[in-house]
């Protein structure tokens, strides 16, 4: 049945991130926060993914006064946030006692909405997180988001999907997210996907599809996702849309308006708010945070199933190494290493591992002559369940007789804040439960900052407490 879409608006989280590497400051966004509260928004994203990492190492700012901050201005609309499951903030397994301690921290600072994911689609490895976010979010109202990584391959069929789907529903999920963060679903294949998982899921299930524009599909994919009856779209206002980050909010909602999926939001309320983040826009883009190049459309993502990131990354590693003309064979090579490894979602950190595996295998002129830890950790089971059975030839050649592991991962780990917390107690950067948990998401990073911040609060060195970066 038809009815009004919901819109999340990225502009202060993934659009930047998409496309100025997370560069945005809190100051940019604070002049238009009230005006972003009035749009009448599901959700604004503000927080995770890489925001909790970059605020720190290049922005000198702590990502918890940001929140807080955000929180300040938004008292309408709910402020959302990116969990990488286990991974939480970072980009490791985290013992449970952390998962259960930030995201109480996240939802005491400020958040409404947490959309949690694991880059292998193993249900295993969010079981602690959504646990935590149903502990701490339906006290005060929050939605616990579960995502699916979504991707194509042997291993990915509507079944896979809506199996997957009514899983995380099961444990607990208010809202299903189908995160297309490469995009690589096409338009009439989201209609059919969304079709089957509104006829699959509770009708109290709310269907949340995120997407990106990097092969130019984005709009068409919500459009034809919105006629299938999902219910809440990613976009960003315009100055910070399109290309590698989300379909444009305006043209979006100028779409809609006056038929049977209307948004409700008025255009005219947009206005001012993308005029401001058009500044903000030109101001990034002259100190080199945002390439004009990642708003155009790469058809590379279509035809190597390799997202823009990825491929960027991969052009890179073959610079370094003086092998750019090797670049057809690595991507002819991914999707082999992406089958020994059993077919893992490419989204961090298997898209860098699976690409890393493929330069190597290429310039070392023999696959797997030389493997990375992460490759080993990948075929030993210590990311989680992959989708299809490795390649044993490959794993027997890449573990060396190392042990695998069935379990979940996270299983192996014994609890970690208080002897975190010591630690940060002991360094002198103690003023807050949140410093553990930035500590323990960043080591190096979070006590270069602490430094920063007690030069700055104690009126040491004012230039440095102006914004240069602390020296390690």
């Amino acid at each position: 049945m038809a009815k009004k879409v919901m819109i999340m608006d990225t502009i202060l989280r993934d659009a930047h991130q998409s496309q100025a590497a997370t560069r945005m400051r809190t100051e940019q966004m604070i002049p238009v926060l009230s005006q972003l509260d009035e749009v009448g928004y599901y959700s604004l994203e503000g927080w995770g993914g890489a925001t909790f990492d970059t605020c720190m190492r290049f922005l000198n700012e702590d990502p918890w006064e940001r929140l807080r901050t955000l929180k300040k201005y938004l008292k309408k609309t709910p402020i959302q946030m990116l969990l990488r499951g286990q991974n939480l903030l970072g980009y490791r397994n985290y013992a449970d006692d952390l998962v259960d301690k930030l995201v109480d921290k996240c939802f005491e600072n400020g958040i409404g909405v947490i959309r949690v994911f694991d880059a292998l689609n193993d249900p295993r490895n969010i079981e602690a997180s959504m646990r935590a976010i149903k502990k701490y979010g339906t006290p005060v109202g929050g939605v616990c988001e579960a995502a699916i990584s979504y991707t194509t391959g042997p291993a990915y069929s509507l079944e896979y999907f809506v199996n997957l789907a009514k899983t995380y529903e099961s444990m607990g999920a208010d809202n299903i997210c189908i995160k297309d963060m490469a995009n690589l679903l096409l338009p009439f294949d989201a209609f059919e996907l969304v079709t089957a998982l509104k006829k699959a899921l509770r009708p109290e299930t709310k269907l949340h599809l995120h997407t990106h524009n990097t092969t130019g599909t984005g709009d068409m994919v919500n459009l034809m996702a919105i006629q299938a009856g999902v219910d809440i779209v990613d976009t960003a206002l315009s100055p910070l849309a399109n290309g590698t980050s989300q379909p444009a909010t305006e043209s979006l909602v100028a779409t809609l308006k006056g038929t049977e999926y209307d948004t409700g939001i008025d255009l005219e309320k947009l206005i001012p708010i993308a005029a401001h983040f058009k500044k903000v826009a030109a101001e990034l883009e002259k100190d080199g945070s945002l390439n004009p190049k990642v708003r155009q459309v790469d058809v590379n993502t279509l035809i190597y199933q390799v997202p823009g990131g990825m491929l960027s990354n991969l052009m890179n590693q073959l610079k370094k190494a003086g092998k750019e003309d090797k670049l057809p064979e690595v991507l002819a090579e991914v999707p082999n290493v992406r089958r020994d490894c059993g077919y893992p979602p490419l989204v961090t950190p298997s898209s860098q591992i699976v690409g890393t595996q493929a330069v190597m295998n290429v310039v070392m002129g023999e696959r797997y002559k030389m493997v990375t830890k992460e490759t080993r950790d990948l075929f030993a089971g210590k990311y989680g369940r992959v989708p299809m059975p490795i390649n044993e030839e490959v794993a027997e050649k890449v573990l060396k007789g190392e042990k695998r592991i069935t379990y979940r991962p996270a299983d192996d780990l014994e609890p970690e804040y208080e002897k975190l917390k010591q630690e940060v107690v002991e360094k002198g950067f103690y003023t807050q439960e949140e410093d553990v948990l930035s500590y323990a998401s960043f080591p190096e990073v979070a006590e270069n900052f602490f430094k920063w911040r007690k030069a700055r609060d104690k009126g040491v060195d004012s230039d440095l407490a102006k914004g240069g970066v602390y020296p390690v």
